[in-house]
């Protein structure tokens, strides 16, 4: 599996010495953007560390390398093998949820962790812990975790995949050795586009992730963004304050699905300012500062603003920069 993750040398690297030399470390923090294979390259850890060759790189074909990458048919959907166990907010809903409405439950780390990792690898070579998306660790999660983390036992190991370490707590990053996974370059990004059949031009668009140039490529998401954008240009250029509040209110848009179509109208905006950059100055600086408007209203939605608010405020301060145009 490492063979498929591209553009990430330095993470591999890194991998690939622990594994050569037998040191693999009880504790990575995988962190980096969505979509640039951290959890490719958690699974593909898991597989060396697992499989029935114990060679230092996965066979591949053994059937503890297929089971780790099988997930079971029924919910909830883990790996077949017993020693490889993933830990991600709603992923056990049927036995605890509402107790994850806020995030990865302190019931989910005493059932699937505590509860399991006092007992030696039931196959005999490793016993491996995928937490996916562990800034969203709940505080009682994450403290109870501290001990398990900083002594796991022996050939216990656990990976965190984070796209926002800073959420962290830092005694859980003080307990974990990171693993930084970089954005992928747009060159690599159009590539893998083009591999699949899709357009390459939505690549300066996916902020370095493939996850999320896939996405953008696709007819339906492209024409959803396009159509947000749209919007957005004839609210600033409206005559009045209605079209802005008409967006709002348009759809209720949930936080993630608005960080999309935001992070898409802000890179558009990012590339009209690069095109006038040589001839036209002035027009650059006034796109510039209408990116760094929507990066901030993305950062708002982020802390929890309402969407409908946020969509608000951004348009009245674009309207202005707009003003100051005439």
């Amino acid at each position: 599996m490492f063979a498929e993750i591209l553009g990430q040398e330095p993470a591999l690297t890194t991998l690939y010495r622990a594994l050569d030399s037998g040191r693999v470390h009880h504790a990575y923090r995988f962190e980096g953007p969505s979509g640039v294979g951290k959890r490719i390259a958690a699974l593909a850890l898991a597989q060396a560390l697992l499989c029935e060759k114990a060679g230092t790189r996965a066979c591949g074909v053994c059937s503890a390398c297929r089971r780790a990458l099988t997930l079971s048919e029924e919910e909830p959907r883990v790996p077949l093998h017993p020693d490889l166990v993933f830990v991600q907010r709603g992923l056990y809903k049927k036995s605890l949820g509402a107790a994850e409405a806020s995030g990865i439950s302190i019931e989910q780390v005493r059932r699937v962790v505590l509860g399991r990792v006092g007992f030696t690898p039931h196959e005999g070579r490793a016993l491996v812990f995928i937490v996916e998306d562990a800034e969203e660790l709940t505080a009682s999660a994450a403290n109870a975790l501290l001990k398990t983390l900083e002594e796991p036992g022996q050939a216990t190991h656990f990976v965190l995949l984070t796209s926002r370490p800073n959420r962290l707590l830092d005694t859980i990053r003080s307990r974990t050795l990171p693993v930084r996974f970089a954005p992928l370059s747009d060159a690599l990004l159009a590539q893998i586009l083009e591999r699949r059949g899709l357009s390459p031009a939505v690549a300066p668009l996916a902020q370095g992730s493939a996850s999320l140039a896939l996405e953008l490529a696709s007819d339906e998401s492209l024409k959803e963004r396009e159509e947000f954008a749209r919007a957005a240009r004839e609210a600033i250029l409206a005559k009045d304050l209605a079209a802005a509040t008409r967006l709002g209110d348009s759809k209720r848009y949930d936080r993630e699905t608005l960080q999309g179509l935001l992070a898409y109208f802000g890179q558009s905006l990012a590339l009209a300012a690069r095109a006038c950059v040589a001839g036209a100055t002035d027009e650059a600086e006034q796109l510039a500062e209408q990116h760094r408007t929507v990066m901030s209203t993305m950062q708002q939605v982020e802390r929890n603003m309402q969407p409908a608010l946020a969509l608000e405020a951004m348009v009245y301060r674009l309207r202005e920069l707009e003003a100051r145009k005439a």
